[in-house]
């Protein structure tokens, strides 16, 4: 009997809805899982919360398995369960609630004799929904109700009834709503007093692991590169990788079908367009399209899109209703990537020809916000480089061409620019470009045209970041081509442009500046002016600018090891060199530059030591770094190194050509041409022709140092001892020479003395040699010292000086191998750097490379790198040695 008040029917009226039709049965049921149905066990964990909690929101886009989940885990329940599929017909409250009614009815959670359903489908009576509260509270055992596709309910009056009920029905109701939108009911009371268990879009996404099951059950078995990739492309959403899987399962290449599927022509597609963008508003679809040709957006920017002021709403209405737009922070969103193809491809059917302006919309917006990576990728894409290259040199950014961090990137981003971008930016890239892979030609004669082009130009403040991105250019030229003055003045121009920039912007871009300084540093460098280089060097390697300046700080300390090479500081220059090949490491990319000359640097040391070996692995690393032609500074340092490993191995033709880069610059160097002349004059002794080797030592003077007193070896050993003192004392010391000097000066002033009669002065002479060698492992200057020092080897006194860590095979005839002998302890207190003390300490740990590695940070290989200069320090060959030397130093 029906009740007047709309407060229910009886349960023999229950047969209809209250709108007269017959209850569609299906609603109730739990949907079936299909065979490929995969149950993600971490997931059922978290459901089971739901038993502790009066409230749980499944909430997720379309597809996410929101639904196939909670059936698989309401199928598990010992409890009752009443399962609702919402439809939009159940708007009016009536309706709505006598299908609850009838749910718990069917589940068996009511009892016989309770009231029926409501009779009137456009509303309920309190006391009927009073009484389904009361009854439900009474339970010996809680219902779980399930209501499935809850967000097509935009009732707030059923939201304020359904809160009423669950609220009032204490322990014996468990609400679990299945939607893809945030439900109209007080979720924030329920998370303040823990009363809620939520599951949403991030969690429901299928891991990598839980993605290869998945497809397995569909029958294929993919590479774990290959399903990460599937898992990349699709967020790990489960309808894309079933529709995707259904797909590859009848291709015959399935691992390629999924590399080269394409989102707009498939069932993804179909199920997208159908479930998001159909039913959309004119407003909503017009936005979704247009947005899809930016990897990320905030309403700002998608109004520029679409000349409205509207984004805001409607984004926040997209995301809320799970529309496949992620929220990622501070008001800004990204679409979820397959929708954004689909929607691209929508795009150019429906706006055909839209795209570049869309792109170039978006790249004027972000060049105002501040946005450089995203403008110059818009306005490449839209086909506008005159403004991607304007924005790149307005941000003093230039720089970031020769960083190594985005230089291949920046190189990919501007190679599609055409002779039609014709303004100074555009022609300032394409000198950097071009300068940046060494091409001089080309790079000089863009330069001369942006010169030219703001020399005709008023001193218009809007030029002044082009004027200072140009002085980078011309001091990088400068370095390229070895002209001093040409860097110098470009280093004076840029100090006074820099005034007239605002501070932000060059503390943004700090490797504009340390560039520059490295350009210059490097050409007084090759110029032989080693204080000045040192002066400005020191500035970049001691400056801490973050990620974009890590290279020049490399290149920086790369060329300070090689002046305290040059000056004979051997264990100086080594360190120097180690932490120019860490730093460039640190940057993160697989050859890094910069690190060349490091490792340059490293070789030559070991050349020095007779670690030859060593030299040659050093010397083969380098070949594998990116070229550096036209870089006087790293050809020399190469050649340099090359040629005296050569000489050592008795390849003195080879050694003679291997000298000559050194001095192929524009503009020679005096070190480097000092050193080629040595090598070649070398090569001519070692070949018995002493007067030509004199003769090709014309013009050596003092500078370097270390090329001086090699010199002056050659003079004595071709008879010429007079000659040999007075190249020594024109040798500038200071204090600023290191041991590779005094080493070989004291040789070559012991073999004078020797040869004159003077034995016990050429015993001290050698025995100063051997201390201060000893303490650099420096054992070439004796290797080629000739036999008149043997005699004196063989004394007492020399004999234990030298005893242990001079090679014990000395090469008696040209081309005769060198085996060196064991290391022995040291005889002064071994320095470690900081970094090799914690290699240490973690190397008495038993720890292995890779574990050393990872606990510091850093490669593997810079790792090996310091391990190897420990046991250089510690005279030892083996870990375990290390430890236990290191202990008897008290270095442990």
């Amino acid at each position: 009997m029906g009740s007047s008040d709309g407060t229910g029917r009886s349960p023999a009226d229950t047969d209809s809805d209250p709108l007269g039709g017959p209850y569609l049965r299906t609603r109730f049921a739990l949907p079936a899982r299909p065979a490929t149905f995969l149950r993600r066990q971490r997931l059922v964990v978290h459901l089971n919360q739901a038993l502790r909690t009066p409230l749980t929101v499944i909430n997720g886009a379309a597809g996410a398995g929101k639904t196939l989940l909670t059936a698989d885990w309401a199928a598990g329940l010992r409890l009752p369960v009443a399962w609702l599929t919402v439809e939009t017909g159940d708007h009016p409250p009536g309706v709505f609630w006598a299908y609850v009614f009838e749910s718990l009815r069917v589940c068996g959670a009511r009892a016989g004799g309770a009231p029926g359903a409501p009779a009137d489908s456009s509303g309920v009576g309190h006391r009927l929904l009073a009484s389904l509260a009361a009854e439900l509270n009474a339970l010996d055992r809680p219902v779980v109700l399930v209501l499935d596709e809850y967000d097509r309910m935009t009732n707030p009056e059923v939201a304020e009834q359904l809160e009423f009920v669950l609220h009032h029905a204490g322990p014996g109701l468990h609400l679990v709503l299945v939607t893809r939108t945030e439900p109209l009911l007080p979720l924030h009371r329920y998370r303040a007093a823990d009363k809620l268990t939520e599951i949403r879009g991030s969690e429901l996404s299928f891991t990598p692991e839980e993605a290869d099951a998945l497809l397995r059950l569909h029958g294929l078995q993919l590479p774990e590169h290959a399903a990460s990739a599937l898992v990349d492309r699709t967020r790990g959403w489960a309808a894309g990788l079933r529709l995707c899987a259904l797909a590859a399962r009848e291709s015959t290449d399935p691992e390629q079908y999924l590399k080269d599927f394409e989102a707009d022509h498939s069932t993804v597609a179909d199920f997208l367009l159908a479930e998001v963008l159909r039913g959309r508003t004119q407003e909503e679809q017009d936005l979704l399209l247009r947005i899809s040709v930016l990897d990320r957006f905030c309403p700002g920017l998608a109004d520029a899109l679409t000349s409205r002021a509207d984004a805001g709403l409607l984004l926040a209405g997209l995301h809320g209703e799970n529309a496949f737009i992620e929220r990622l922070g501070h008001s800004w969103y990204r679409l979820h990537p397959l929708f954004r193809e689909i929607l691209r491809a929508h795009l150019r059917e429906r706006m055909p020809g839209a795209e570049p302006e869309l792109h170039l919309r978006a790249a004027r917006w972000l060049r105002r916000a501040g946005f450089l990576a995203e403008t110059l990728a818009h306005a490449a894409a839209g086909g506008d480089f005159d403004l991607a290259a304007g924005a790149l040199v307005d941000n003093l950014a230039i720089g970031q061409l020769f960083t190594g961090l985005r230089s291949d990137a920046l190189a990919r981003l501007f190679a599609d620019m055409g002779p039609e971008a014709r303004s100074p930016a555009s022609d300032l890239v394409r000198a950097a470009r071009a300068l940046a892979r060494r091409d001089l030609g080309h790079g000089l004669n863009r330069l001369r045209q942006v010169q030219n082009h703001l020399s005709d130009a008023e001193d218009s403040p809007d030029l002044t970041a082009t004027r200072l991105s140009c002085t980078l250019l011309e001091a990088l030229a400068a370095r390229l081509t070895g002209c001093p003055s040409r860097a110098e003045q470009a280093a004076a121009t840029a100090e006074e442009l820099r005034r007239d920039l605002p501070d932000h912007l060059l503390d943004e871009h700090q490797e504009l500046t340390s560039l520059l300084l490295v350009h210059v540093g490097s050409v007084r460098l090759w110029e032989g002016r080693f204080d000045d280089a040192r002066a400005v060097l020191t500035r970049v390697a001691g400056a801490r600018g973050g990620p974009a300046t890590v290279l020049p700080r490399a290149e920086s300390l790369g060329h300070l090891a090689l002046i305290d090479y040059l000056n004979g500081w051997l264990g100086r220059a080594e360190r120097r060199a180690l932490a120019a090949v860490a730093e460039a490491e640190r940057a993160g990319l697989p050859r890094p530059p910069g690190a060349s000359l490091g490792r340059v640097v490293l070789t030559a040391v070991a050349v020095d030591r007779q670690e030859l070996d060593q030299a040659r692995a050093l010397l083969a690393e380098t070949y594998r770094l990116p070229a550096r032609e036209h870089d006087p500074v790293p050809m020399a340092g190469r050649a340099l190194a090359v040629s005296r490993l050569l000489l050592d191995d008795g390849e003195t033709d080879a050694a003679v050509e291997a000298a000559e880069p050194a001095v192929s610059a524009a503009v020679t160097s005096p070190w480097a041409e000092s050193y080629a002349a040595v090598v070649r004059s070398a090569a001519c002794l070692a070949d018995g022709r002493p007067e030509k080797a004199v003769r090709l030592l014309h013009g050596v003077s003092g500078d370097p140092p270390v090329c001086a007193v090699e010199a002056a070896a050659i003079q004595v050993a071709a008879g010429r001892p007079r000659a040999a003192v007075e190249l020594l004392d024109s040798v500038r010391a200071e204090g600023r020479t290191g041991p590779a000097v005094s080493v070989g000066a004291a040789l070559v002033r012991a073999r004078v003395a020797q040869e004159s009669g003077r034995a016990v002065t050429a015993r001290r002479l050698v025995a100063r040699a051997l201390l201060d060698a000893r303490r650099e492992r420096l054992r070439r200057p004796f290797l080629q010292a000739g036999d008149w020092i043997e005699p004196l080897l063989a004394t007492a006194p020399l004999h234990e000086l030298a005893e242990g860590w001079l090679l014990s095979g000395r090469r008696r005839a040209h081309g005769e191998p060198v085996r060196p002998g064991p290391d022995p302890a040291p005889l002064v207190p071994v320095e470690l750097s900081g970094r090799e003390r914690d290699v240490l300490r973690r190397l008495a740990r038993t720890m292995s490379a890779e574990e050393i590695a990872a606990d510091l940070y850093v490669s593997v290989n810079t790792v090996k790198t310091h391990l190897k200069s420990v046991y250089r320090k510690l005279a030892v060959n083996r870990r375990g040695d290390a430890v236990r030397r290191a202990r008897e130093l008290g270095l442990l």
